[in-house]
């Protein structure tokens, strides 16, 4: 089994059932989530499902009952892997049939001390383990992967830059896409022109009041024509007493 990556005193701790651990950390060595590992502001610990396979050939999968293509990971060896693991977080399952991950679900997993994801491959998890163990499916996109590790990576990393001393600047978390059901408003630095394209003259002007009514207006725009199902969240929500 893999050298495990876990800091018991690191607040928020992760462990995964893959069978690739060396996807991980992956892209959360480096940049803002590598720092915070090094300073055990989160930590990981991914598991091989094979280690807890029987055979010679350390099977993991067996043919659809009922027939069909493809491949199913059994529930005797994904049980075994999940009893032998133990947290007191969520068990989560990634999954392109499970609920859309959302900003306020991810802020939600940030205030546990973690959680359990498993990393499904070939035609999908046999629904017993799913029942079994209560395990809440989530889904990064309305397509398909290969397999579930690049979408656990992709909730890691949603959850650990909002850790506490992960960002430098709060403010800038509390300004993104999603946080209050809007799109972000569009940026702009210097150079003030280039390729004949300005600055919008309000960022440049000084007043406040002025810029923050102007980022405001942009975000409700781009909202409204690329997501009108999270503007009309922001309208019902913006409109109660």
């Amino acid at each position: 089994m893999d050298e495990p990556h876990r800091n018991f005193h690191s607040p928020w701790h992760c462990d995964i059932l893959t069978l690739y651990p060396d996807m991980f950390p992956g892209s959360l060595g480096h940049a803002l989530a590598g720092k915070a590992l090094e300073k055990n502001i989160w930590s990981y610990q991914a598991y091989n499902i094979r280690d807890f396979a029987e055979d010679k050939h350390r099977s993991v999968d067996d043919t659809p009952a009922g027939g069909g293509a493809g491949m199913v990971l059994r529930a005797d060896i994904l049980g075994k892997a999940l009893s032998s693991i133990s947290t007191s977080g969520p068990k989560l399952l990634m999954s392109p049939r499970g609920k859309p991950l959302t900003q306020e679900r991810v802020k939600e997993l940030i205030n546990e001390n973690g959680c359990l994801i498993l990393c499904g491959r070939f035609e999908g998890v046999d629904q017993r383990v799913i029942d079994y163990f209560e395990l809440e499916e989530i889904s990064i996109g309305d397509y398909v992967l290969s397999g579930g590790e690049i979408a656990a990576l992709t909730l890691m990393d949603a959850c650990i830059r909002l850790l506490p001393d992960v960002m430098g600047k709060i403010k800038s978390g509390e300004e993104e896409s999603f946080e209050n059901n809007l799109l972000e408003y569009p940026h702009y630095t210097r150079p003030n022109e280039w390729q004949g394209l300005k600055i919008p003259e309000v960022l440049t002007s000084g007043n406040h009041h002025l810029i923050d009514n102007w980022r405001k207006e942009q975000a409700e725009k781009i909202t409204k024509a690329r997501r009108p199902e999270l503007f009309e969240k922001y309208k019902n929500i913006k409109q109660k007493p």
